[in-house]
């Protein structure tokens, strides 16, 4: 683990100063909880926690990505990716009971990792903490809901062709991007074998998105679209909004 404490020149208060979803949350809280808090950048490739493993903090991934792994003897499944500013699997965290997942850093992450004990107490007394903490389970819930949903409804090709569009929202035609993670990876999010992703990325080709190697170049957007419907209750994203706290 990289202890940088300043993580470029920031601390912990600052870092979660900085969350939008903790925005009411008030100062003399974040205070508290940057008393058991520390601020460390992690590079690509860092193993965060194990499956199995007991929380010893709650993990606060305020900048990077973060990849969630199952793991079944020396094979391992992507089940989620997940980018900043975003808790790390929280359940375990509250619930005192062991991690489902393993997560390892994809880019160069900096987390704010406060003792665990210490983060209970702040949202068990806290109210627009709580609200904050739930607002996030509520999205993650809801993100994997939209998991479950795109691999039960649509077939392979569709789901690999939404996942490429879904990356080439914000690109320009004939312009390349890209993979933001190893095929392998993307292959086990989508619910497939690397060999049945590599077929279906041929397949996906002649609608308009052209794969080569970890470049993807949205070359025909009318076919693309046309063939590829992307749906807002599987694909749009999902924003933690916070309930406000109501004063009695």
């Amino acid at each position: 683990m990289d202890c940088d404490g300043d993580a470029g020149a920031l601390s912990a208060r600052e870092a979660m100063e900085r969350t939008p979803w903790l925005a009411a949350v008030s100062k003399s809280t974040l205070d508290e909880l940057a008393r058991y808090a520390v601020l460390h950048r992690m590079p690509s490739g860092s193993l965060l926690f194990e499956q199995a493993d007991t929380p010893a903090f709650a993990l606060l991934l305020f900048q990077g990505s973060v990849e969630l792994l199952g793991i079944r003897g020396r094979e391992e499944t992507l089940v989620e990716f997940v980018r900043a500013p975003d808790l790390l699997l929280p359940a375990a965290v509250l619930n005192q009971q062991a991690y489902l997942l393993r997560a390892r850093v994809l880019d160069e992450a900096r987390l704010v990792m406060i003792q665990a004990a210490a983060f209970r107490q702040a949202v068990a007394t806290d109210h627009a903490l709580c609200l904050a903490v739930l607002a996030c389970q509520a999205a993650q819930f809801r993100r994997q809901i939209k998991h479950a949903k795109n691999l039960q409804l649509r077939s392979a090709e569709e789901r690999v062709g939404c996942f490429l569009l879904g990356l080439l929202a914000s690109a320009v035609r004939g312009e390349a991007i890209h993979l933001p993670l190893e095929k392998r990876l993307i292959a086990s999010q989508l619910g497939m074998t690397r060999e049945t992703f590599s077929r279906t990325l041929a397949v996906v080709g002649r609608h308009g998105i052209r794969v080569e190697g970890d470049l993807v170049t949205l070359t025909d957007p009318a076919a693309a679209q046309a063939r590829f419907r992307l749906d807002p209750l599987l694909d749009g994203p999902e924003v933690m909004t916070p309930l406000a706290v109501q004063r009695i």
